[in-house]
C-alpha cells in the first residue's frame, strides 16, 4: 500500500510505478513506455488549448444525470477543469484522489473543480462512488468537449488488443481517448492555466492549482 499523506502526487505516480514494476514484465513495461513516446512525438499535446485563449462552454451530464454547464460554474467563480481517461487508469485515479482533497482550499478561493472522461454515465457513477468524489465527474460521450479542447486521439488498431477495453467503458468503437489535461479558467471564461501533457503519468500538481487560484485572487482584489 502507498502512504500518501504527505507525497506530491508525482512522488505517488512514481511510488506506483515502482511498485508495479515488480508485478509487470519489462516487455509490458516497455511497451506503454513506447506508447506515451509515440503520443508525444505526434505533436497533440501542442494542438490542445493555451493559456489567453477562451475556454469553450459546454453543458455534460454529472454521474447522477445532471446537466452540468461551465457557463453555469463559472457564474460562481473560476474552474479547475481536468481530464482523464477512465476508471480504468490508474494515474488518473491517483490524479483524482489528489485533487479531492485540496478541495478544502479551493473552495474558499470561489473556485469548482470538474472532472470529465469519455466514459458512460454508468462507468463514471462508479469512478464517484469508488473514489469517493464529490466534485462533479462528467461524461464526455464521443469526445465531444476534449475534441473542442484540442486533445482527442485515437489508440492505433495494433495497440487495441493490449489496451483498455473502451468500448465497454465508453459506449463506442471509436477507440479515442483524450490527451489527459487540466485547465484553470477565469470567471470571464479565459483560460489562465493550461498543462496537456501526452505522457499520461505525467499530471499537474494539486498544489500548482491552488497557487494559481490564489494568484487569480489577488490579482482581482
Amino acid at each position: 500500500m502507498i502512504d500518501i499523506t504527505h507525497q506530491s502526487l508525482r512522488e505517488q505516480i512514481e511510488a506506483f510505478q515502482a511498485q508495479s514494476a515488480s508485478r509487470v514484465s519489462p516487455e509490458v513495461q516497455e511497451r506503454s513506455r513506447a506508447r506515451r513516446a509515440q503520443l508525444a512525438k505526434s505533436g497533440i499535446a501542442e494542438k490542445s488549448l493555451k493559456a489567453g485563449e477562451t475556454a469553450p462552454d459546454f453543458t455534460l451530464p454529472d454521474a447522477y444525470g445532471n446537466p452540468i454547464a461551465l457557463s453555469a460554474l463559472l457564474a460562481h467563480g473560476s474552474v479547475v477543469l481536468t481530464f482523464y481517461r477512465g476508471d480504468w487508469c490508474p494515474f488518473c485515479n491517483l490524479t483524482l484522489r489528489a485533487y479531492q482533497k485540496i478541495l478544502p482550499e479551493i473552495y474558499p478561493l470561489h473556485a469548482t473543480l470538474v472532472a470529465v472522461s469519455p466514459q458512460n454515465p454508468d462507468n463514471t457513477l462508479l469512478t464517484v462512488q469508488h473514489k469517493e468524489l464529490t466534485f462533479p465527474v462528467l461524461s464526455d460521450i464521443g469526445n465531444q468537449v476534449a475534441r473542442q479542447y484540442g486533445l482527442v486521439w485515437s489508440v492505433p488498431a495494433d495497440q487495441r488488443s493490449t489496451s483498455a477495453n473502451l468500448p465497454q467503458y465508453n459506449g463506442d468503437d471509436t477507440w479515442e481517448l483524450p490527451v489527459t489535461g487540466t485547465f484553470v479558467i477565469t470567471p470571464a471564461g479565459i483560460i489562465k492555466l493550461a498543462s496537456v501533457d501526452a505522457d499520461w503519468t505525467h499530471r499537474l500538481e494539486p498544489q500548482v492549482i491552488v497557487e494559481t487560484l490564489r494568484q487569480m485572487g489577488s490579482i482581482q482584489d
